[in-house]
């Protein structure tokens, strides 16, 4: 199942080139780190869509595979995907969105990971 995961994936990004905007890819690294020490990192690999929600709105949906290393635990492999919008309030002010989900190691669905955060961002 991972290799035939990832060979889609590589599918995916190897016919990238020939597709036109609004399609992108997205690669996240996040590390955590307690006490000064490391404590995991997930990398996703993400393909995505986003395209505009009238004059001053947007919205996207990505998803792929992701992997988690934690120390002394090793790999983990894991599928995920987040849906957003953003919005300008007015000329300086914007808020956004976004849903997330991961599914359990070795890309079980049965216990998936759901998160969301919301924000607003001030340009001076």
């Amino acid at each position: 199942m991972k290799k035939i995961f990832a060979l889609s994936t590589a599918a995916v990004f190897s016919a990238a080139p020939a597709i036109a905007s609004p399609y992108y890819a997205n690669v996240e690294t996040n590390v955590g780190w307690q006490d000064g020490k490391y404590g995991s990192a997930l990398t996703e690999v993400h393909v995505g869509f986003e395209d505009s929600l009238g004059k001053n709105s947007s919205w996207y949906i990505q998803g792929g595979p992701a992997f988690r290393s934690t120390d002394g635990e090793g790999t983990e492999y894991l599928a995920s995907g987040k849906v957003g919008i953003s919005t300008a309030l007015t000329e300086k002010l914007g808020a956004y969105g976004e849903l997330s989900a991961i599914s359990a190691k070795d890309y079980d669905f049965g216990d998936l990971g759901v998160g969301a955060k919301l924000g607003l961002k001030y340009s001076f």
